[in-house]
């Protein structure tokens, strides 16, 4: 499997991450450890997780419960060394974790620490801030976003205190690289900007939505990726679920996310399954499974680092995996952004 560069950080990952949100609410234990196996043979060696996880749905009782389960992996198994694993400290309004306190120079010892712990790992490979302190326009909010409140003296200060509490873990040697998640273009340059002013760690990569259905990476922090080498790692690729066609017509398999989350975290729109129709429309066309066509697609943006793809089960993830080994014509892609435009922001 192709792997790329990981920032500058002289680290190399798959082009497809293994992420594992689902671990302990959707999935139980032995499952995880079973995807992380059949994952790592066929030649990822990306695994991406939080202390939030899992989701569906975040509860107080499950915190921390995906780290666990990713660490008896480690536990039983020799192969720490094969794996490139990313969590995340989580942030402002995660309710569930530290009462959703901000992340500060002090949080982020003791946070490391409770992931390290519960991973059974000496080290983290990339440690990234899952949601910018003073807010951020992903997940729909991006239709009333307003940064008039925002502090921008304050903030750069907290960044530059959250720097130097990372030099401090990557000195232990407890985290190798540092990354950032749910950004802007503005907030990415700012935290290169203050790597810059104090030697601190730079940012390698940034953790964003990105689907044929979600694209607002596509312009500003495109550009931010491709010239100051921070690769986009793209959660969701596949729209929820909503990409593979199994929502359309109104169906909700059973122990699908749609189950769960009969919103899909606002992506439930009629316009989305309008959009859906029309991808599937294209797959139909050129006889393409519709899920390997989508994420065949996102790796081969320009700024892409790695697509982050979930499973909740084996026949999912070997479809996902099939991707690796599919070639999507010019005809194809140019089809894809003739769809886009006309149906763009589906939700």
């Amino acid at each position: 499997m192709e792997r790329r560069a990981l920032g500058r950080t002289g680290i190399e990952v798959s082009v497809l991450c293994l992420g594992s949100m689902t671990w302990g609410t959707q999935n139980t234990a032995q499952e995880g450890h079973d995807q992380i196996d059949r994952a790592l043979d066929a030649g990822i060696n990306f695994i991406d997780t939080a202390e939030m996880y899992p989701v569906n749905p975040v509860s107080a009782e499950t915190i921390g419960r995906t780290e666990e389960i990713i660490g008896q992996w480690f536990a039983r198994d020799s192969r720490r060394k094969d794996v490139v694993l990313a969590t995340k400290h989580s942030g402002s309004g995660v309710a569930y974790v530290r009462d959703g306190a901000g992340i500060t120079a002090a949080s982020i010892p003791e946070t490391i620490e409770g992931s390290l712990r519960r991973l059974k790992t000496d080290y983290i490979d990339l440690y990234q801030f899952h949601w910018p302190n003073r807010g951020s326009y992903m997940f729909r909010q991006n239709w009333t976003y307003d940064p008039s409140d925002q502090d921008p003296v304050a903030v750069r200060q907290n960044m530059e205190d959250c720097l130097g509490a990372l030099q401090a873990q990557v000195d232990r040697g407890v985290i190798r690289a540092f990354g950032l998640s749910n950004e802007s273009a503005w907030g990415t340059a700012q935290w290169l900007a203050a790597a810059e002013r104090t030697g601190g760690p730079r940012v390698a990569s940034v953790q964003n939505e990105y689907s044929l259905m979600c694209r607002l990476y596509d312009t500003d922090m495109a550009e931010l990726s491709v010239n100051e080498d921070v690769g986009l790692l793209s959660f969701s690729p596949l729209a929820a679920g909503l990409l593979t066609g199994k929502y359309q017509g109104g169906a909700v398999p059973a122990g699908s996310r749609l189950s769960l989350s009969p919103e899909l975290g606002g992506r439930k729109t009629d316009r989305a399954f309008e959009a859906v129709d029309a991808y599937l429309a294209v797959a139909a066309r050129h006889g393409l499974d519709p899920a390997q066509m989508a994420l065949a697609w996102c790796c081969r943006r320009p700024f892409m680092c790695s697509v982050i793809f979930g499973a909740t089960t084996m026949e999912q993830l070997d479809i996902a995996l099939g991707c690796v080994d599919l070639s999507l014509s010019d005809e194809v892609m140019a089809e894809l952004d003739a769809t886009h435009r006309a149906h763009p922001m589906p939700y």
